[in-house]
C-alpha cells in the first residue's frame, strides 16, 4: 500500500511538472507583464500601468459595484492612497493560464500588505483574472475580474451544512 502512494505521488509531482513545462511563450510573456503591473502599482508608475490596458478594456474590481472601462482603471489605487496607503509587498501566485492565438487568459491569487505611514497593515488575499489581448504594440488587458478571497471554511462547518 506504501509503495501504491508513493508511486501515485511520483506520478502526480511528473504531471505536474511537465504541465509546468508545456506553458507557451505568450504565457511567459505574459506573466511577466502580470509582475510589472504590480510593481508599477508598488512604485505608484501610473504612466507604465496605464499602458498595459488595452483601450476598449471592460473589467470588474472587487472594489467597484459595476464594471469598469480603462478611463477608471486607477480608481482602486485612488481609494488606497487617498488614505494614505501604499502598497508595501505583494505575491502573485499562479492558479493558471492558457494561451490561444492573440489571447491568454491568467488567473491568480494576489496577497498584498498596504501599509499607513506608521508601517501598519496586514495582508489581503484576492483572486484575479485578466484576458491579456496581443496588439501591434505588444499584450495589453482587454477584460478582467478580481474578487477578495473569501476565508477558509473548516472542514466540519461544511460538512455540518450538508446535514441540515
Amino acid at each position: 500500500m506504501k509503495m501504491q502512494r508513493m508511486c501515485i505521488a511520483l506520478l502526480l509531482t511528473l504531471c505536474a511538472d511537465i504541465a509546468v513545462a508545456q506553458e507557451s511563450t505568450d504565457e511567459t510573456a505574459v506573466w511577466k507583464l502580470e509582475q510589472s503591473y504590480w510593481n508599477s502599482v508598488k512604485t505608484l508608475d501610473l504612466v507604465s500601468y496605464r499602458a498595459l490596458w488595452h483601450p476598449d478594456f471592460l473589467g470588474w474590481p472587487y472594489s467597484s459595484p459595476a464594471p469598469q472601462h480603462k478611463d477608471h482603471i486607477t480608481d482602486w489605487i485612488d481609494q488606497y492612497t487617498a488614505k494614505g496607503l501604499r502598497l508595501r509587498s505583494y505575491s502573485v501566485r499562479p492558479a493558471g493560464s492558457h494561451a490561444t492565438r492573440d489571447i491568454v487568459v491568467t488567473y491568480y491569487w494576489l496577497t498584498a500588505t498596504w501599509e499607513d505611514k506608521n508601517g501598519h497593515g496586514d495582508p489581503e488575499t484576492s483572486r484575479i483574472t485578466h484576458t491579456w489581448l496581443r496588439t501591434p504594440t505588444g499584450w495589453q488587458i482587454f477584460g478582467g475580474m478580481s474578487a477578495a478571497q473569501p476565508p477558509a471554511v473548516p472542514p466540519q462547518a461544511a460538512q455540518g451544512d450538508e446535514k441540515k
